[in-house]
């Protein structure tokens, strides 16, 4: 990869190895250049976690986190009695929903309920 100009910081690379399966496969050991890569479990990707078991829960969890911080910085606004419900309603739907949603798309089903 270096070679075509890719450079590869030795001291921040790691890798994850997801478990089509569900179950921890053990697999060989990455090198480069004879420097072991650690693996990991998890790791952030685009402001998402990334988990080896495909679970989604802490990534879930770390959504919540920050749509609730983008609540506390937009309660000026949502809070404030003044303040007329469509707006109170557009600076949700523009700023904690997003925040809350983002890479949603990509979660993959855990379980469906049906009622009836």
């Amino acid at each position: 990869m270096e070679s075509t100009g890719f450079r590869v910081s030795r001291s921040k690379i790691e890798y994850l190895h997801y478990c089509f399966s569900g179950r921890d496969e053990a697999g060989g050991e990455v090198t480069i250049d004879g420097l072991s890569i650690p693996k990991v479990k998890k790791f952030k990707y685009l402001s998402s976690i990334v988990q080896q078991n495909g679970e989604i829960d802490e990534d879930i969890n770390q959504r919540i986190k920050v749509g609730w911080q983008k609540w506390k910085q937009a309660t000026g606004v949502l809070c404030d009695k003044r303040m007329p419900v469509r707006l109170k309603g557009k600076v949700y739907r523009t700023v904690v929903r997003p925040a809350v949603l983002y890479g949603s798309e990509y979660w993959p089903i855990k379980r469906l309920r049906f009622k009836g």
